[in-house]
């Protein structure tokens, strides 16, 4: 009996042992996360930085040698066209009789009245383009309630619309700086004349603000003698905002006037839309932060929303540009944590009876959460995200619930 029950518990201590082995050596499920595979919307973008600049800046200079008087205008400060007083020069008594001062301002006369005569048919011209794209934009409008235009061409339309107006506008601003900059010359002629100038005290030449705007700097604010073209202040529109960013010039190439943007990380509570209205054609090179150098290109964005959605927005804000490049409903798609290349192919890890299937994919457009799927995978299917080494073809795995953490 004694010899039995030795014998049994001999067999349990053995298989006790064996079934341990059994048990550590036996393959485990693997805990693994899973994305789908859905159909949507897919959008690639380019990402980069940015920053926010005035579209038409001003830089007044000072139209002859003399005394500059003490500037009283600080940075933010509003001005009005033709009303605010930004500067006065004193005559300069050695330099304003000069004779050679006076055949330099009769030359800056010419000059101004040149540019002022050069911009009229800048202007013609730019009202013209403005009301052509303005009756296109009409006609694909009506166009489009018949269906025989599609909306990306309402699109373009009103696109090339928004850009005359502004081309339009630029025109009628550089006009409005060359009348400006006529009379200052003819000013400055009046006091570098002797006989035209009269008494000293009535030879101040005030100079007033070109345009309507805020003071942006200040480049001379304390009394003292400048020269001619000496800058002394600088003035600009702060509403008057557009987005420069600049891309690798590989994503430069893909990118067309017209292509919507988004921008975030602004300081509001929503992205603003803009469009991409100018690629520029030079190229720069640029050391970025791991020191490797790039050639990149500045890309401009107008801002599509006007300057009341946006008051706190101002010139140099830093924002992130999302450009979009491409764009289309109804993509299958597949989450980009689940891809890794396998023998110079895109594959995944599907997840089919609670195991590991190996796919081989064929890729698309992509971005950084999700690429195209042209074959390899359904919609529906649920793929293995990031995969450890642990995860082989046919391998049990465990799905882990996200949503229990």
């Amino acid at each position: 009996m004694k010899f039995l029950v030795r014998t049994f518990l001999y067999l349990v201590i053995v298989g006790s042992i064996v079934g341990g082995l059994v048990w550590s050596f036996w393959p485990q499920p693997v805990d693994v996360e899973v994305g789908e595979v859905t159909r949507g919307r897919l959008r690639v973008t380019v990402d980069e930085d940015g920053k926010t600049r005035i579209k038409e800046r001003y830089v007044v200079a000072a139209p002859l040698a003399g005394r500059l008087l003490r500037i009283d205008l600080d940075p933010g400060d509003a001005v009005t066209r033709g009303a605010t007083l930004l500067a006065t020069l004193e005559p300069n008594e050695p330099e304003i009789l000069d004779v050679r001062a006076v055949a330099t301002a009769g030359a800056k006369v010419k000059a101004a009245q040149a540019a002022l005569d050069r911009a009229q048919p800048i202007i013609e011209r730019a009202r013209h383009e403005l009301a052509f794209a303005e009756s296109e934009l009409e006609r694909f409008r009506k166009l489009a309630k018949t269906a025989s235009a599609s909306k990306r061409e309402v699109e373009q339309a009103e696109m090339l619309a928004r850009s005359r107006m502004q081309d339009y506008s630029a025109a009628r601003l550089a006009q409005d700086i060359a009348q400006f900059e006529l009379e200052m010359a003819r000013a400055a002629l009046v006091r570098v004349r002797p006989a035209e100038a009269g008494p000293a005290d009535d030879r101040q030449l005030s100079i007033l603000s070109p345009i309507s705007g805020q003071v942006l700097r200040v480049f001379q604010e304390s009394a003292t003698v400048v020269r001619p073209g000496d800058p002394l202040l600088e003035l600009g529109d702060p509403a008057d905002l557009e987005v420069e960013v600049d891309v690798l010039s590989s994503d430069a190439v893909k990118i067309r006037p017209g292509d919507k943007a988004f921008l975030e990380q602004w300081g509001g509570e929503s992205p603003l839309p803009a469009t991409v209205r100018l690629i520029e054609p030079s190229g720069f090179m640029k050391v970025s932060a791991l020191g490797v150098e790039e050639q990149r290109v500045n890309v401009i964005l107008d801002l599509d929303d006007p300057p009341e959605k946006r008051r706190e927005l101002g010139d140099a804000f830093r924002v992130e540009a999302r450009i979009v490049i491409w764009e289309q409903d109804g993509v299958l798609q597949v989450p980009t944590g689940a891809l890794f290349r396998y023998e110079d192919q895109w594959s995944a890890f599907a997840v089919r009876e609670n195991r590991a299937e190996l796919c081989t994919l064929e890729i698309g457009r992509r971005n950084s959460l999700a690429a195209e799927v042209i074959s390899g995978l359904q919609a529906g299917d649920q793929v293995i995200l990031h995969p450890s080494d642990k995860v082989r073809s046919g391998v049990q795995v465990n799905v882990r619930d996200l949503n229990a953490r």
